[in-house]
């Protein structure tokens, strides 16, 4: 089974759920910027959630399926199509051979997930899919997905295989995925290693006032623009480990919010973090998007992301009922 790549994208790779137990050795974890998607994708085509997956930016790639094929498009609406026709998101959909899919205009998020049922023939570096760029692994031959590349897949022979060519299905098996995501304008946090270091004026400013998260974003971390914060006084700080979701204090005064790319250590002051279970929706967050912090005691961000992991099994375990009663009628 094989994907031609009809069309190329802005910056598409292929991602799973991240490179772990190698920050020691300067090797970033990666892995997709909203893991929450990126499981729902793989939930509807009955995949492990943690699958390869395609993550796409807005203009994205287009691809032609060459024979039969089940997948489910998850995260950021980019007007999915299928030969002109839209089709929806998170719904497993049945691709008959030589039919193509395309993203034709931007609605809203920041980035598409596309799973498909067995999953891509990744390249495996460190034991993940991930696309890392930087030293090209990983993924598809390490780097984005470009015009006329061939991607190969998992897929199996099913019920299906008979369908017209250009021809698709869309099944009943769906999941909603709304409540997995925080309200757009507030993102909360615990405070961070160095927050003790902020004068009144600057915590305040940091609790109370809002952000814009600046062009200068990508995959590796969020520049965010608003008043200057500052500090009681000079300090000097050795490099430590930092995270995703880590808010580390710049020199100037302003902000920085690292994300999936993010290095492995730093020596930036980290003022807060952005609870785990908040990190997908910061992913889906496109430069312009005004936010503000919302501090949580870290027992409760524990709390909501044991919620939010409780939730996600649940929706799991409803996909494979529904594909189950889908494929047995």
């Amino acid at each position: 089974m094989s994907i031609r790549i009809i069309k190329q994208g802005i910056f598409d790779t292929i991602q799973d759920d991240g490179r772990y137990g190698y920050q020691h050795l300067g090797i970033n974890p990666g892995g997709a910027m909203d893991i929450i998607a990126a499981s729902v994708a793989n939930m509807l085509v009955g995949n492990r959630i943690n699958e390869a997956v395609i993550e796409l930016h807005f203009p994205a790639s287009a691809f032609l399926f060459e024979k039969p094929c089940i997948i489910a498009i998850s995260g950021a609406d980019f007007s999915p199509t299928i030969h002109n026709e839209p089709v929806p998101l998170n719904t497993a959909i049945i691709m008959a051979g030589s039919t193509e899919l395309s993203f034709k205009q931007y609605r809203k998020g920041a980035r598409c997930y596309l799973a498909i049922q067995g999953g891509f023939d990744a390249s495996s570096w460190l034991n993940s899919y991930s696309t890392n760029t930087k030293v090209q692994a990983g993924g598809f031959h390490g780097r984005i997905l470009r015009k006329d590349g061939i991607l190969h897949c998992h897929a199996e022979p099913f019920i299906y295989a008979s369908l017209p060519p250009q021809s698709y299905i869309l099944t009943p098996v769906k999941a909603g995925i709304n409540s997995f995501y925080s309200s757009p304008d507030s993102i909360r946090c615990i405070s961070g290693r160095q927050y003790g270091w902020l004068n009144d004026t600057s915590k305040n400013i940091l609790e109370n006032t809002t952000f814009t998260i600046s062009t200068q974003s990508d995959r590796m971390g969020y520049r965010l623009s608003g008043k200057a914060l500052q500090t009681t006084e000079q300090k000097q700080l050795l490099s430590c480990g930092v995270t995703k979701g880590a808010i580390q204090l710049l020199p100037d005064g302003q902000l920085i919010l690292l994300m999936a790319d993010h290095q492995t250590t730093g020596g930036y002051p980290v003022i807060a973090n952005v609870i785990s279970a908040d990190v997908p929706a910061l992913a889906q967050m496109q430069p312009g998007t005004v936010i503000q912090f919302h501090f949580i005691s870290v027992e409760e961000a524990e709390t909501l992301y044991m919620r939010q992991q409780q939730n996600l099994m649940q929706l799991q375990d409803d996909c494979n009922l529904q594909l189950k009663n889908f494929f047995s009628r």
